[in-house]
């Protein structure tokens, strides 16, 4: 029997402020359309509805920035209030250019500016302002599994995504930043190959690779389908959050 997966894009979600129930909104958008999740369905979020919702708004006008984040913008041409807000949620600057600054973010994310993004939020009276990562996706995204659970009867899996460019390659695509009742990443290391042969160092980014299914159907601009039902996937591993995807310093030899 040949396998498939299906993607479903849930319409009707209203622009999200600061302290909205995003869980409850989610879930009347699905039965709105008459999507009723059974358990094995994973619920994909873009990354920019939860930080909305936990206001991870920070306001320019308030940022005073230090003497590295002033040197970094004369060095890369950006902001130097956006430079000290990148600042503050990285552990580390990893590479900078002209109009470009990548850092360790501090849950890990090698990532450009912080995952700090202007684009698609509100910028009251004029005054400029920028979104921060959710401060604990993992937590975010077992959170509203819990709520989707209750809603539905079922046991689904959740997946925060938001978008990353990547070393060696053009574009960005879709990544996991917080999972809950999934595997992020299935250890295939002694599975057997087709022909028998042992697999030395292969793992799968599931997680990943779900969500960067999802953000076809998300877009990247002004299509506002924040939230995508995935359906048609089984795993037998344990479940594991995101932040089984981030590789260890002492095992990046590229920092």
């Amino acid at each position: 029997m040949a396998k498939s997966i299906t993607y479903v894009a849930v319409p009707g979600l209203p622009l999200i402020n600061p302290g909205a129930d995003l869980a409850a909104l989610v879930v009347d958008a699905l039965k709105a359309e008459q999507l009723q999740l059974i358990s094995g369905d994973i619920v994909v979020v873009a990354q920019k509805v939860i930080s909305k919702a936990e206001n991870r708004y920070v306001e320019l006008k308030d940022v005073r920035p230090s003497e590295q984040a002033r040197s970094l913008a004369d060095q890369t041409g950006k902001d130097p209030r956006y430079i000290e807000v990148v600042l503050s949620e990285s552990a580390e600057v990893v590479k900078h250019r002209r109009n470009i600054l990548i850092v360790a973010h501090r849950l890990g994310f090698v990532m450009a500016n912080a995952g700090i993004d202007q684009s698609n939020i509100e910028h009251a009276d004029g005054e400029e302002r920028v979104l921060l990562l959710p401060r604990d996706p993992d937590r975010s995204a077992a959170a509203l599994k819990v709520r989707f659970d209750a809603a539905f009867a079922a046991d689904v899996g959740v997946i925060i995504n938001d978008s990353f460019g990547r070393p060696w390659r053009n574009g960005v695509v879709g990544v996991a930043l917080g999972v809950a009742g999934l595997p992020s990443l299935l250890d295939m290391i002694g599975a057997p190959d087709l022909f028998g042969r042992p697999m030395q160092v292969t793992e799968i980014a599931v997680a990943d690779e779900i969500a960067a299914g999802a953000s076809l159907l998300m877009g990247q601009a002004a299509e506002g389908l924040p939230v995508v039902v995935v359906r048609g996937l089984t795993f037998d591993a344990a479940a594991r959050p995101a932040s089984a995807l981030v590789r260890p310093r002492e095992r990046d030899i590229f920092r």
